[in-house]
């Protein structure tokens, strides 16, 4: 059901905004058939705004709409994945470069809190926590290099590759390597190390491709 917080936003927004977040948590899993009735009876709106976002989401490439069949969930697209991952190593090797250089207080305390915070998930198991933070922690290191709508352009190009690291993270693959990797990111724009900072930038975005094989192995009906 929408929530009544979003009172400003529209109907048809809250529609996709909501369809989306389920999607990339692989709540709609890779090859679920939906229905414009099903999920506007479950938002509780009529089926336009529902219709709406999902013309949106397939313009995304999350839904696959086929004429005279219905509406699936796009399989996970591995060629899309290595799009995704090749397009952030290039640019976060640059914003880390800029943070090196120059990073304020305010960001390197904010990295720190969300340091922190992720390794609470490691206790309690939180794979979706820990999914928004390392989301958080790399918009963090681009919010204090000036490049917010680099970030945001990024999101619609990474649905395939987020939904590859959320299944990873539901595995249990190497939370703790991930974040001694930006522990140590964060230490290295401290240091102004760049070299090594760009280095240990390329490693942790290339983790997802290495073990995408064993994901492939136990769950070959969602991807293509």
């Amino acid at each position: 059901m929408l929530s009544k917080e979003k009172t400003k936003m529209s109907t048809r927004e809250q529609s996709y905004l909501i369809l989306k977040q389920k999607i990339l948590n692989l709540e709609l899993e890779p090859g679920t058939r939906i229905s414009e009735n099903e999920i506007a009876e479950e938002l509780k709106v009529s089926r336009t705004p529902v219709r709406e976002a999902f013309m949106k989401l397939a313009q995304e490439e999350l839904l696959d709409i086929i004429p005279q069949s219905g509406t699936i969930v796009s399989r996970i697209n591995l060629e899309h994945v290595e799009e995704g991952r090749f397009i952030r190593e290039k640019l976060e090797r640059e914003i880390v470069t800029l943070a090196c250089a120059h990073f304020p207080e305010e960001y390197l305390f904010r990295l720190e809190t969300n340091i922190a915070l992720q390794e609470l998930c490691i206790g309690k198991n939180n794979y979706h926590q820990l999914y928004d933070l390392d989301e958080e922690y790399h918009k963090i290191l681009f919010q204090g290099c000036r490049k917010s709508r680099t970030w945001e352009m990024l999101q619609l190009l990474n649905s395939h590759f987020n939904r590859l690291r959320i299944l990873r993270l539901s595995h249990d693959f190497n939370w703790d390597h991930i974040i001694s990797q930006h522990k140590e990111i964060y230490q290295l724009i401290i240091n102004k190390d760049i070299a090594n900072a760009r280095t240990v930038m390329e490693q942790h975005l290339r983790m997802v491709v290495i073990e995408k094989d064993q994901l492939l192995k136990d769950y070959p009906y969602y991807f293509i």
